[in-house]
């Protein structure tokens, strides 16, 4: 009983927790508020479950509740036990979540008058729950979860062939589109698959832009003052490489090292205020494979 306990001890868990119902409320507004006034189908569990609702009559938290609780079943098989744990609570809170938006603030009072959906056009209405989705997903794959649904279909191709998650959100999404013939007209169903390409480009977007870093190289003679300071005050690792310059002829190090945008903004202030005489060149990189933490001060306590 201890061990299956203690992990509600620690504020990783409640953390998660929150950012885990924080980003299934904004996937449930995309949905209230943006697909369902319009009858937009893009490619998702929440549109094939609208089709279904829309043929059968039946509610839709229920049916969106029921795909989801088969997907659970392969997402702890085929991609992991935390994977599938968080994930059974975001997929079994997206419906309630969906009519609690319709309890607070139902989407006929934002609908103008003689419209049919809160933009007033399809292709707006597309367009916002793409962005307000992608947001959600792209939250929720970076704490090894997922809004449910699509997002375990799409997490299962990027484990085991290797596509970028953008891509495999795509991929799953088209498929669940060509759903939408059954209720939609064709303009409405390319509309769709317009809408489902955008969010896997949303996603990767939002992906690159959320684990993003600073690929720093300082060339300086004060290096080790500079090294000790990557080290001790940012715990960050460093490399140093001997280089000679081209037109001086004077030897001198390169430091490389990675650091978020806060530690990359203390560093050259560092270097500033100490006056250190130095060159410096920093790229953006989205993807880190190795030992690296994300929590480099809290690990050094």
């Amino acid at each position: 009983m201890t061990n299956l306990l203690s992990p509600l001890s620690k504020w990783k868990f409640w953390k998660e927790l929150i950012i885990m119902t924080v980003g299934m409320m904004i996937a449930a507004a995309a949905v209230y508020y943006f697909m369902m006034p319009s009858n937009l189908i893009v490619g998702s569990i929440s549109g094939l479950s609208l089709v279904i609702a829309r043929i059968t009559g039946w509610e839709m938290s229920i049916i969106v509740m029921a795909i989801n609780a088969f997907l659970l079943v392969l997402a702890w098989l085929l991609i992991g036990k935390e994977f599938g744990a968080k994930t059974v609570y975001t997929a079994m809170i997206l419906g309630p979540m969906i009519d609690l938006w319709g309890v607070i603030c139902p989407a006929e009072r934002l609908i103008p008058e003689g419209a049919t959906s809160v933009m007033g056009e399809p292709f707006l209405d597309m367009i916002c729950f793409v962005l307000v989705l992608s947001l959600s997903q792209t939250i929720m794959f970076s704490i090894n979860a997922s809004t449910g649904g699509l997002d375990i279909l799409a997490k299962i191709v990027n484990k085991y062939l290797h596509f970028d998650i953008g891509a495999s959100v795509a991929v799953a999404g088209a498929i669940i589109c060509c759903t939408a013939f059954a209720i939609n007209p064709f303009h409405l169903v390319v509309l769709g698959l317009i809408g489902t390409w955008i969010n896997g480009l949303t996603i990767d977007y939002f992906t690159a832009s959320f684990n993003r870093k600073k690929r720093v190289c300082i060339i300086s003679k004060d290096h080790e003052l500079i090294r000790r300071h990557i080290i001790e005050k940012l715990h960050r690792g460093c490399s140093l490489y001997p280089v000679v310059g081209g037109y001086s002829g004077e030897e001198s190090f390169e430091i490389q090292t990675l650091l978020t945008k806060d530690e990359f903004s203390d560093l050259m202030a560092y270097i500033r205020d100490n006056k250190i005489q130095s060159f410096v060149t920093a790229g953006n990189v989205s993807e880190i494979y190795g030992r690296w933490s994300h929590n480099a001060r809290h690990h050094k306590g």
